[in-house]
C-alpha cells in the first residue's frame, strides 16, 4: 500500500463517524459505535506506521530540538505529511467523540462543535467549552441534569 492509498483510506474511514455524531447523535447505533476504541486504535496503527517510516536519524535529531525551519523540511516529506495528517485525524475524532458524549451526558447542544472538530478541531474544542460555559451561565435551567440525560440515554 503507498503512502498515498494510506492518506486516501484514513480521509475515508473517519467519515461515517462524523456524519453519525452530526447527523443521528441520538441514534442507538450511533451512541454504540461511538462508544468503541477500535477506529482510533485502527488510526494510531497507521499514524505509528507511517510515523516509524517517515523517522530518519536526520529528522529524530531534528524533532529532538524542534525549530519551526526544521519542522517545515520535516513535514515537506510525503511521508511525514501523511503522518502529520492521520495525527489530525485522530486527535480531532477523538475531541470530536468527547463533545459527542459530553452532549449526551448533560443535554447541552454539541453539533456546531462536533462539525467545527470536522474541520478545525481547536475550533470545535473552543466551541464546546464557550456554548457549556454560556449554557450553564444563562441557561441553567434548560440544561438536563446528568441523572435525566443518562436515563434518556439508556432508554433509547
Amino acid at each position: 500500500m503507498t503512502i498515498t492509498q494510506l492518506f486516501n483510506i484514513a480521509n475515508i474511514f473517519v467519515v461515517p463517524f462524523w456524519l453519525l455524531m452530526i447527523f443521528l447523535p441520538n441514534w442507538k447505533v450511533t451512541r454504540r459505535v461511538m462508544e468503541s476504541y477500535l477506529p482510533f486504535v485502527i488510526l494510531a496503527g497507521a499514524y505509528l506506521y507511517l510515523f516509524v517510516s517517515s523517522i530518519t536519524p536526520e529528522n529524530a535529531q531534528a524533532l529532538s530540538n524542534p525549530q519551526l525551519t526544521d519542522i517545515a523540511r520535516f513535514f515537506a516529506d510525503e511521508t511525514a505529511a501523511a503522518t502529520g495528517w492521520i495525527h489530525f485525524l485522530v486527535m480531532d475524532l477523538f475531541v470530536g467523540r468527547w463533545i459527542y458524549w459530553e452532549g449526551q451526558k448533560t443535554g447541552i447542544w454539541t453539533i456546531h462543535s462536533i462539525a467545527l472538530c470536522l474541520f478545525a478541531g481547536p475550533l470545535g474544542l473552543l466551541s464546546h467549552v464557550v456554548t457549556y460555559w454560556i449554557t450553564k451561565v444563562f441557561f441553567p435551567g434548560s440544561q438536563t441534569s446528568e441523572a435525566v440525560a443518562e436515563e434518556a440515554v439508556s432508554s433509547n
